[in-house]
């Protein structure tokens, strides 16, 4: 049995309970039926990279795990492009314009089980702006990719381990 996280239908106000809705157990109100999917949050990251070294922040003491590293990240808001999204975020986190170029990866997050987010890194140049923490950031650097500090989520450090596996293979 799940842990419930909701406990009120959105349409009517009502009871919400597990019940069996096709091969899942689901959400659903006692007074209207509505079934209530929990769905994951989409986040966003970009991936900058400067010679050899690629650029991280520092999770502010307002943020959640504060004073961890992090590829500046945040989450699509409803009405919003992806790309968009990224650039926005970007933005606000580190002063830096960024163009977003491919998507480098795509994985789920399960580090918080209050939310399961998935989260898409995409590959990104600097356009302009001035480098400077902003938002839930209180640090901006440069690290290489082999000596990076202790990191706030465990997909960065997949990324950056894909990332490290890449450069071998271009022969960096």
């Amino acid at each position: 049995m799940k842990k419930q996280r909701f406990y009120f239908c959105p349409k009517c106000g009502g009871k919400l309970n597990y019940r069996q809705v096709g091969e899942r157990e689901r959400l659903v109100c006692e007074s209207c039926g509505y079934t209530m999917y929990e769905n994951p949050i989409v986040g966003v990251a970009a991936i900058i990279r400067k010679d050899r070294e690629i650029l991280l922040g520092r999770r502010a003491a307002n943020a959640s795990f504060p004073g961890l590293w992090c590829i500046p990240c945040g989450y699509v808001e409803y009405d919003e492009d992806i790309r968009d999204a990224v650039r926005r975020e970007f933005l606000e986190e580190t002063g830096l314009i960024i163009e977003p170029g491919k998507v480098y990866t795509v994985l789920s997050n399960f580090h918080n089980p209050s939310v399961h987010t998935v989260g898409v890194w995409f590959e990104a140049e600097i356009r302009g702006g001035v480098l400077q923490p902003g938002d839930d950031l209180d640090r901006v650097a440069y690290f290489p990719l082999d000596r990076v500090p202790e990191l706030a989520f465990p997909t960065d450090g997949q990324v950056i381990a894909m990332l490290q596996v890449d450069r071998t293979n271009e022969g960096e």
